[in-house]
């Protein structure tokens, strides 16, 4: 199984980034497909998430109304549309699969298959 995440960058404050997330060995209709970050000194942290069964999006609270998480079945893909961004989104950012609990989704250890990251650098 293997995961990777790809289409970071560097952008100006107020940009957009599109991330892609593509996957072999792991098929992802039977899993929930996470975004999490990692900004330097911290500690990773959930941004957005996808459960395929019921097509159920999740958000944190800094991302929400900015990102947007959606799939491609043919593609067995996922992508996060990052817009308005903001120089406190800059972070290696991951897609992870997983089949956490709803309550869990958050939850980074709940994910077992995760990809190399992509950094994302917003400048002010």
């Amino acid at each position: 199984v293997q995961l990777q995440a790809f289409g970071g960058g560097l952008v100006q404050a107020g940009g957009s980034l599109r991330l892609s997330c593509a996957a072999s060995g792991l098929t992802f209709r039977s899993y929930t497909i996470g975004w999490f970050r990692q900004a330097p000194g911290k500690e990773r942290e959930f941004v957005a998430a996808f459960r395929w069964s019921g097509g159920i999006t999740y958000y944190s609270f800094s991302v929400k109304g900015r990102f947007t998480i959606s799939r491609d079945n043919a593609k067995n893909a996922v992508y996060l549309q990052m817009n308005s961004l903001k120089p406190e989104d800059t972070a290696v950012y991951y897609c992870a699969a997983g089949r956490p609990i709803t309550s869990a989704t958050m939850t980074p250890n709940l994910y077992g298959h995760w990809g190399q990251g992509t950094l994302v650098t917003v400048s002010s």
